[in-house]
């Protein structure tokens, strides 16, 4: 096998297992831990720890340590909040999700410079466009990590499922279901419901082998790489100050395409938090129960993962605008649906119909946005991905924030706002690149087809 393949396999298989833990510990964090919104509270102090670790850890940890340390030392700091959760309190959790968002940025920084760096070395020795090498890398990255979601709430319903207590909820406890909730915990209606704690600890304990798996595969399998022997000799005498390093983010700000794609990017966080914060409480747990939460994400998950693969194959014949407004009408529906719709477990199809959808325009989101960056951004590409990380994450933040404050149908409105404002500002930025580098039909759709390399939720 080709040695740059092989890495490219190995990040993969690394993030698969540990992301197989933490997506499955974040799906269930609402319901699992629900008292005084303890859960979305240490997800609000994660992403805001995130957003502190993308101005600065990026750029000084990858320069310090290579990517390849870095990307070992940060999924440490996952495994941290795998076991915080073991004794879940304010003085476990949110110390480990402070732990894990100060790792986070620095994760995803470094993976996407050693995949650039990686398809930019290997297309040098083959005579290849580099741009499409690091394409074909990405994209079987996605093809391999997107699963993770299927497998990490797979273990979580089958082992919640074992459990032999069984709560029939009456007509009363579902009024207090789906967008007009009672702002009270929805889930006290499940509580004599709730999972033993051998259960809990079986479960936490797989989550947290398999971040440890995740970690020694990266040690022992993932080689060191250098974009250049006299830059990295460079980097070594010149290495920048804390204060060059933290502005940098900043800087890239002067980038009016940068600031256009702002609530773009933010709307990505706002999102993925509706559906593992919001909806998962409110409708699923709510309504059905906590053990059929790994369910409806693996449906979510499944679906984000096969439509992935399937828009970064035809983006270069539709284009990435048409994806956007596939991905816009789409998450519009769902949000009206929701506003009207009160669930009920007699409609157990419906509560899948749901994250299928919300899936299929999320993959659009996390292709198309990061293929933008890479696309738009290409010659400071680590700022441009810390960035992306830096608004993700506050509309995150902002979504866990006002999680328990506010009533479901005031989220989806914002969340319909944000969205609205999102692709207001986003055609700004097309008519921008339409009038600064005009181009031909045909080297039209070879960028759009390069719309494949992307990031995506944590």
């Amino acid at each position: 096998m080709e040695r740059n393949l092989k890495n490219v396999l190995v990040i993969s298989f690394g993030f698969l297992f540990l992301f197989t833990a933490y997506g499955g510990l974040q799906s269930l964090q609402s319901s699992l831990n629900s008292e005084e919104g303890l859960g979305v509270a240490s997800l609000s102090v994660l992403y805001a720890a995130l957003i502190l670790s993308s101005m600065f850890l990026p750029p000084i940890l990858i320069k310090k340590l290579g990517c390849k340390w870095t990307i070992a030392i940060s999924m440490c700091c996952y495994i941290a909040f795998s076991l915080g959760n073991f004794y879940a309190s304010w003085y476990t959790l949110i110390p480990t999700s402070v732990i894990l968002g100060l790792g986070g940025a620095p994760l995803w920084s470094a993976k996407c410079t050693y995949l650039t760096i990686a398809g930019t070395s290997y297309a040098k020795k083959a005579g290849k466009n580099a741009k499409d090498i690091i394409n074909q890398y990405f994209g079987v990255f996605f093809l391999v990590f997107q699963s993770s979601g299927i497998w990490g709430n797979l273990i979580s319903s089958l082992i919640l499922s074992q459990s032999s207590t069984k709560v029939e909820i009456s007509e009363e406890d579902l009024a207090c279901c789906g967008a007009y909730n009672c702002l009270t915990d929805s889930t006290n209606t499940t509580e004599s419901a709730k999972p033993s704690s051998s259960l809990i600890y079986t479960l936490l304990g797989v989550y947290t082998a398999s971040g440890v798996l995740a970690v020694l595969l990266i040690i022992i399998l993932l080689d060191q790489i250098k974009s250049d022997q006299a830059e990295t000799e460079k980097e070594k005498l010149e290495t920048p100050s804390f204060w060059s390093t933290f502005l940098a983010t900043f800087q890239h700000l002067k980038d009016k395409r940068q600031c256009l794609l702002i609530p773009l990017t933010m709307y990505s966080g706002f999102e993925q938090g509706f559906l593992s914060g919001d909806y998962t409480k409110a409708y699923v747990t709510c309504a059905l129960g906590i053990q059929y939460v790994g369910y409806v994400m693996i449906c979510f998950a499944a679906v984000n993962s096969l439509c992935s693969l399937l828009f970064g194959k035809i983006s270069q014949f539709t284009g990435r605008k048409l994806l956007f407004a596939l991905a816009t009408v789409t998450n519009t529906a769902c949000i009206i649906a929701l506003l009207l719709w009160k669930p009920h477990p007699k409609q157990l199809a419906v509560f899948f119909v749901f994250p299928a959808l919300w899936g299929l325009s999320d993959a659009v989101w996390q292709t198309q946005t990061n293929g933008l960056y890479g696309i738009l951004f290409e010659k400071h590409k680590e700022a441009a991905f810390a960035n992306y990380r830096l608004w993700e994450s506050l509309g995150f933040v902002i979504a866990f924030g006002y999680s328990t404050k506010l009533q479901v149908y005031i989220k989806l409105y914002i969340l319909l706002s944000v969205l609205v404002l999102s692709m207001v500002t986003y055609g700004a930025v097309e008519c921008i690149e339409a009038k600064s580098s005009p181009r031909t039909p045909a080297a039209t759709k070879k960028e759009n087809g390069e719309a494949l390399a992307r990031e995506t939720h944590m």
